[in-house]
């Protein structure tokens, strides 16, 4: 009986011990994830066939600057779609 009583303590701790590592392992990658993103992503606002540039407006600082891509990299690259610069982290 005493022996029943025990394991039912200990079965009720690990699922308390359990559940505590759960939502400690669920707040830690929420807090990850609110690590400060790299701004390198906008909206193209305009583009411009003799030198194959497009002007971006940042999504996080909401600044333009003009950017010159591959030929090929601008022909898919659409006024009013989104595009990331790969070799900036913002600007």
């Amino acid at each position: 009986m005493l022996e029943n009583v025990i394991n039912n303590l200990k079965n009720k701790n690990m699922k308390k011990a359990i559940l505590a590592l759960a939502a400690a392992s669920v707040a830690l990658a929420m807090m990850a994830s609110c690590k400060k993103q790299t701004c390198n992503c906008g909206t193209i606002m305009s583009d411009r066939v003799s030198d194959y540039s497009v002007v971006i407006r940042n999504d996080c600082s909401s600044n333009e600057k003009r950017f010159y891509l591959e030929p090929g990299d601008w022909m898919s690259a659409y006024v009013g779609t989104e595009y990331c610069i790969t070799n900036v982290t913002s600007w």
